[in-house]
């Protein structure tokens, strides 16, 4: 991580850091899903185990940090709206939903963290080889109203497929990370648009092709209560 940008997160963490005694211990609760996009969590989670913390050692010995992951953003912000989470890696589309449901009053982006890493596969032997060959069909999403649920329905939208919560011209069906392997599998959907290292997996064990890959996207923001 540059300089800057460290600079930038250590001092918006210390916001959690109250006036106390020295002996006192502060708990910061953090977040993150187990996918590459959140890999400064994923590691950082893991380092924390190792007790090595990263995030320790920058605010110091009185700081003990507690990770908690979740399948996909609009879990995470549910855990900042009900108080039971500080900070956490999650996608600009629940960060954007849940700073606009607050009016601003309850989340704060503290950074960027990734660029790129979701994508829309299909079958390698499927007959859908261009964007109008979705219609009729089923695309499984980590999480209704997470940034690849956003993404799919924003993209459907532009090639002008009619997309409702229920159907319309294709069908959009939230299914988390862990379980789209086995439903792209059995055919019970016929795409995925989901994340690394999910989208890895599905190339690997459903023979999946990427179909569109989401490159420009930024994936992750670090995001805090106030």
């Amino acid at each position: 991580m540059k300089t800057r940008a460290l600079i930038a997160v250590v001092g918006a963490l210390a916001v959690f850091l109250p006036n106390s005694r020295a002996e006192e211990k502060t708990v910061i609760r953090f977040g993150h899903f187990p996918n590459i996009t959140h890999a400064q969590g994923v590691i950082a989670h893991a380092l924390s185990r190792q007790g090595k913390g990263w995030f320790e050692k920058y605010l110091g010995p009185n700081v003990e940090i507690q990770w908690f992951t979740y399948n996909a953003g609009p879990s995470a912000m549910e855990a900042i709206f009900a108080k039971s989470l500080d900070v956490t890696y999650v996608g600009p589309g629940p960060a954007l939903n849940a700073y606009l449901k607050s009016n601003g009053e309850e989340v704060r982006v503290i950074s960027g963290a990734a660029n790129a890493g979701a994508a829309l596969v299909v079958k390698a032997d499927s007959p859908i080889k261009t964007p109008a060959d979705f219609r009729g069909k089923k695309i499984a999403t980590p999480q209704l109203g997470n940034t690849q649920d956003i993404s799919c329905r924003a993209w459907l939208k532009a090639q002008n497929f009619k997309v409702t919560l229920t159907g319309g011209d294709v069908t959009v069906i939230p299914t988390a990370n862990p379980d789209q392997l086995g439903l792209f599998q059995t055919g019970g959907v016929e795409a995925v648009w989901t994340v690394e290292p999910w989208v890895t997996r599905l190339e690997r064990d459903a023979k999946a092709r990427v179909f569109l890959e989401d490159r420009d996207t930024i994936t992750t923001w670090l995001v805090s209560s106030v």
